[in-house]
């Protein structure tokens, strides 16, 4: 299992100021329980978030919902708040949507409900999915559906700043169901012990278990100006040497990925979530190549935006193709959505 991250704040600073924080979310959250500032959009809402800070698997559970939508004759938009986003360029997500998505409207600001307006008015959309919603309640939702990361408990952890937590863990409460994602990185007793933990919190919110799953490799090499691309199965990381170069919330799920597909692991570029990546990082990722035969880096979708724009001129580039699978109960996790953005009428 990955190692957990050491909170924000050192203990006892921590400590001391996180009674403050659940009193500040907990007076906002009953704001929205009364209804205060909440608008109900004229369509469907599906809401994708967690409670803690870092990745849980939000984007591909996004693209798959949006795929079951597309599948059945809907017409979604996206709205996110475009975290990271440099000014005049698309966030990390955002260009990941537009890369896979490409009649799909993306609603990209900090207001989602002043984006969706037009859009809807335009009436270029018949549903709406939030990217990392939870917490954004100024727009009402017809489902809430939370994440949960299966090698970091929200019951082994405690709320900003003394440790990851947005809310307490009460707040699963407000869930319309509640996935575990990165089950393929931890054992099945732990996945029993973490649903059995969540069932007793939420005795009727239904529970489903989701691993990350690469379902092929994206291979660039760069010569001159121009990238070349190539498709190959995840079998091609069996005995390769790589070095992976991250900015996510959770670096060593990427890790235990590569190391279950068989790669060997040099070594990590580890940076925070949303990292604008320099030619100094660059330099680094060549530092722990060097002297290794074909040695390559493997990054994420996500990086892989930021990364291209820079000289990687020499270094061979992979990016795991990754795909949310929940196996047995993916047909019904599918009714679910549908049920709760019926056929338009």
């Amino acid at each position: 299992m990955p190692e957990r991250r050491p909170p924000p704040l050192p203990a006892p600073f921590g400590l001391i100021a996180e009674p403050f924080y659940r009193v500040a979310v907990g007076w906002r959250n009953r704001g929205f329980d009364s209804g205060r500032r909440v608008t109900r959009l004229p369509v469907p809402v599906v809401s994708v978030g967690n409670i803690s800070v870092g990745g849980t698997g939000k984007t591909p559970m996004v693209m798959r919902i949006v795929e079951w939508l597309l599948g059945a004759g809907r017409r979604p938009v996206i709205a996110m708040r475009g975290y990271g986003a440099r000014p005049g360029a698309a966030s990390d997500e955002e260009a990941e949507y537009r890369g896979r998505f490409q009649d799909v409207p993306i609603v990209a600001q900090a207001d989602r409900l002043g984006g969706l307006r037009p859009v809807l008015a335009g009436k270029k959309a018949d549903c709406v999915v939030l990217d990392d919603g939870f917490q954004h309640r100024f727009i009402a939702r017809d489902l809430d559906i939370v994440l949960i990361d299966a090698t970091r408990s929200p019951f082994d952890d405690r709320c900003l700043p003394a440790g990851w937590l947005r809310e307490p863990v009460g707040s699963l409460r407000r869930a319309g169901v509640v996935v575990v994602t990165h089950a393929e990185a931890v054992s099945e007793s732990e996945i029993s012990h973490l649903t059995s933990h969540i069932s007793d919190l939420v005795p009727r919110v239904p529970i489903f278990v989701a691993r990350h799953e690469w379902s092929g490799i994206r291979v660039a090499t760069r010569a001159e100006a121009s990238v070349r691309e190539v498709s190959e199965p995840v079998e091609w990381f069996h005995g390769r040497p790589v070095v992976a170069a991250s900015g996510i919330g959770n670096p060593g799920a990427f890790i235990a990925g590569l190391e279950s597909a068989g790669a060997r692991v040099l070594g990590a570029v580890a940076r925070r979530d949303h990292h604008e990546w320099t030619r100094a990082d660059v330099d680094e990722v060549r530092g722990r190549l060097r002297g290794v035969a074909d040695a390559v880096v493997v990054t994420t979708e996500k990086d892989w935006v930021k990364l291209k724009r820079l000289s990687l001129s020499g270094l061979v580039v992979a990016r795991p193709v990754l795909a949310m699978g929940l196996g047995k109960d993916e047909e019904r996790f599918a009714q679910r959505i549908m049920q709760t953005v019926p056929a338009p009428y």
